[in-house]
């Protein structure tokens, strides 16, 4: 065998490294229903440079809930996630809670609203607005 037909066997025998493991979402995402839902209401509230400010309280059937409320700016500390134009604010001690949550806007025949598909969470109550970490 020739030091180039060598070469080419070596090659092809080789197997590919290992792809390396996916890093976990930092932050908090939204969804494209969230984003497209967020602009909407805002637009109704004539108010499209606000933002929705998301916490965590203490309370709830599993210890812990989520609260939702319209902010006109964000706070000194808060982190701020944008998409589109569509502004999330979050306080320190939630951002702790909140690591890696996607925002999503569901519809449907029984029920319509915005969800947190949080990562964190090691039990829920049936409503979904109450968790445990």
């Amino acid at each position: 065998m020739n030091e180039q037909a060598t070469q080419q066997t070596s090659q092809t025998q080789t197997t590919p490294a290992a792809a390396p493991a996916a890093k976990p979402a930092r932050g908090i995402t939204l969804h494209d229903s969230a984003v497209e839902q967020l602009k909407k209401l805002l637009a109704e509230r004539q108010t499209p440079d606000a933002g929705l400010r998301i916490a965590v309280r203490g309370g709830g059937c599993s210890g812990l809930a989520y609260v939702m409320e319209w902010a006109e700016k964000p706070r000194e500390k808060d982190k701020i996630f944008e998409r589109d134009g569509v502004r999330v604010f979050v306080d320190p001690k939630s951002y702790l809670y909140l690591l890696g949550t996607e925002i999503v806007y569901e519809s449907t025949l029984m029920a319509s609203g915005f969800k947190l598909n949080n990562p964190n969470v090691k039990g829920a109550c049936g409503c979904g607005e109450s968790f445990s970490v």
